[in-house]
């Protein structure tokens, strides 16, 4: 059921399992809260993974300190392989948030992990202005720059954004 549910077309049966009595897998409202925190903020338009890296890049401008497993990042939905695209969509766009990236990364197949990982590690990381306005909350990504990935079986696009209000728990519909 929980499977099917992300699946969907839209995050509508996710947000619904949340008010079912889920005692005998205790495990999994814990999983589908922070599947759900993953949706773009109705306030930053980031997911919980992608604000966590602009705020700790703040802080540490070097990939390898975010990246290595058990380090700072600490997720539980990505692993250390799919933080990178999360990363490269900070820093490209319009207004990027994330200034530093290796402009070779653009470059590299998806494939090549070895030569992606020494540009990541030659990257210096450091928030824009825009960035830091993100996340202060006084911008939303979303409004600068297009927004094209999946979140289960649900495309989210500019035009099509469902939104997780991690304050209220609630699901925004486009």
């Amino acid at each position: 059921m929980a499977w099917e549910a992300y699946r969907a077309p839209t995050p509508e049966l996710c947000f619904g399992l949340l008010t079912r009595d889920l005692s005998r897998l205790p495990f999994l409202k814990p999983v589908l809260e922070a599947l759900l925190a993953e949706l773009p903020s109705p306030i930053t338009g980031l997911g919980a993974t992608e604000a966590r890296l602009i705020e700790l890049i703040r802080g540490h401008n070097r990939t390898k300190e975010l990246f290595q497993p058990g380090g700072l990042l600490e997720t539980r939905v990505f692993d250390q392989w799919e933080l990178g695209p999360l990363l490269e969509g900070l820093a490209s766009g319009p207004m990027p948030a994330v200034a530093g990236l290796d402009p070779k990364l653009a470059t590299l197949a998806p494939h090549d992990a070895r030569g992606r990982n020494a540009a990541y590690r030659r990257s210096r990381l450091s928030l824009t202005e825009f960035g830091k306005a993100v996340l202060e909350g006084r911008e939303a990504f979303r409004r600068h720059n297009p927004i094209r990935r999946w979140w289960g079986g649900t495309l989210l696009t500019n035009e099509r954004l469902w939104r997780w209000d991690r304050e209220s728990r609630l699901l925004i519909a486009p």
